[in-house]
């Protein structure tokens, strides 16, 4: 009976955590569709829209920073930005979070207000020992999700040219790091892209109630895989002071679409709030396929750490976004650049004080998008704040952390009769550090 006993204890500590962590994946991928990060930006309509980047809450909270980064305060912290520091990891961890914004949009006198809020990510890291360390998960890869009208004139007759989107793609990966000597280590992560991209482009007659508009429906299906590499570089200084250089790319693989196209013809409506149905089908196109190339993306970085007290960081980015196509299609998109700069501070990982034991993070980050619209560049900047809050630990084997970050940007700008948008980011994220997979021995 003893030894049943402890055969039963055995496999529901070994094999239920696996079990647990794939039952949460799976769920969550069933929901990346419909509760995924939103946007409310007008920016969202080029490209894949807005790109979410790779970033959890604890690395959003230093300006985004990742690519140098291995340790992070003696926790274990999973970096999808860096998979080379996969080999770093010391316990099993889980990173849950959620994502939310407030965006104001200004354009002349005019501004109008928007709220956002879902899931954002799910992310887990397991190590390998000396091999290395593995880490899987799913989490937004772009967002879509805007509405406008332009204004002007046929003739003397008035016209309204609508603009309208929303959807994204989802990111699926599994990774792999490596350290390769005592001071160098290398990863790649492996991931799926899919998602649906719904836009909307209608001609209408507002003063002419005889006039049919013209609206052409276009849904878009992604799908592809994509490959990310890493290295990392580590060297102690002395005095507990580390060093870590990191290189980060993108191969550019292309993704797969099936587009389909509906353009209609629809009489004006007598009233704001009404929508009359179309009254013919002009064309109609199914599973047209096309493929995506994506731009080649490259990053490195750098963060100096004294232990689990301090450490700051930076990071540089180019993307050749002058390369994406769609089918034979350019759509005229320019080369991005950009810089991040962070870091954190904990008083006193030892104190009884809470408010000594607690994370203080600040960054900055900025960034020449690749939009550019009537020879102006639209750009992007923040500054970001955070926390990292302890939790009591469970049987001295399991560590949580709430970790919260938040973004003060702007993007875009008032001149040339563009839209500035501002907004508040919110990144909420819950860090399960165990000893998970490990050997247990009975007497």
């Amino acid at each position: 009976m003893q030894h049943r006993i402890s055969k039963l204890f055995y496999t529901i500590t070994h094999i239920t955590p696996g079990v647990y962590a794939l039952t949460i994946l799976l769920l969550f991928a069933t929901t990346a569709q419909a509760q995924r990060a939103t946007t409310s930006s007008p920016y969202s309509r080029y490209g894949l829209g807005e790109m979410r980047g790779d970033a959890l809450p604890q690395a959003r909270a230093m300006g985004g920073i990742s690519t140098g980064i291995r340790y992070l305060n003696g926790y274990g912290n999973i970096n999808v930005g860096n998979p080379a520091s996969y080999s770093a990891l010391g316990l099993t961890t889980i990173d849950v979070g959620l994502f939310g914004n407030i965006t104001e949009l200004s354009q002349n006198n005019l501004s109008e207000n928007s709220y956002n809020f879902s899931l954002s990510h799910i992310n887990f890291g397991i190590p390998l020992g000396r091999p290395g360390g593995i880490s899987f998960g799913i989490m937004p890869f772009s967002d879509v999700g805007f509405s406008y009208a332009i204004p002007g004139a046929i003739d003397t007759t008035d016209i309204r040219t609508v603009y309208a989107g929303a959807g994204g793609t989802t990111k699926a990966y599994l990774g792999y790091g490596v350290q390769i000597t005592k001071n160098f280590s290398v990863g790649v992560n492996a991931s799926y892209i899919f998602g649906t991209l719904e836009r909307i482009n209608s001609v209408e007659f507002p003063d002419d109630i005889g006039a049919l508009n013209v609206r052409t429906d276009s849904s878009q299906y992604v799908k592809g895989f994509s490959f990310d590499y890493g290295l990392q570089y580590f060297q102690p200084l002395g005095n507990n002071v580390n060093l870590t250089i990191g290189y980060t790319g993108t191969a550019g693989s292309p993704l797969n679409t099936s587009t389909s196209r509906v353009i209609t013809r629809t009489p004006t409506s007598v009233e704001d709030d009404q929508e009359n149905l179309p009254v013919d089908t002009i064309s109609a196109e199914e599973g047209l396929k096309q493929k995506i190339t994506m731009p080649m993306k490259h990053s490195v970085g750098f963060s100096i750490a004294k232990g689990s007290n301090w450490l700051i960081g930076g990071d540089f980015n180019y993307a050749k976004w002058s390369d994406y196509r769609v089918g034979n299609t350019n759509p005229q998109l320019t080369d991005s650049y950009g810089f991040a700069i962070g870091g954190q501070i904990t008083p006193d990982v030892t104190s009884v004080n809470y408010l000594g034991v607690v994370d203080y993070r600040l960054g900055f980050k900025y960034n020449k998008s690749h939009i550019n619209i009537d020879h102006q560049d639209i750009n992007r900047m923040a500054l970001t704040v955070g926390f990292g809050f302890p939790l009591p630990s469970l049987f001295g084997t399991s560590f949580y952390k709430i970790n919260f970050a938040t973004e003060f940007g702007q993007m875009g700008t008032l001149s040339n009769n563009l839209v500035r948008e501002r907004y508040i980011n919110f990144n909420l994220g819950f860090t399960l550090n165990d000893r998970w997979f490990r050997r247990r021995y009975y007497d």
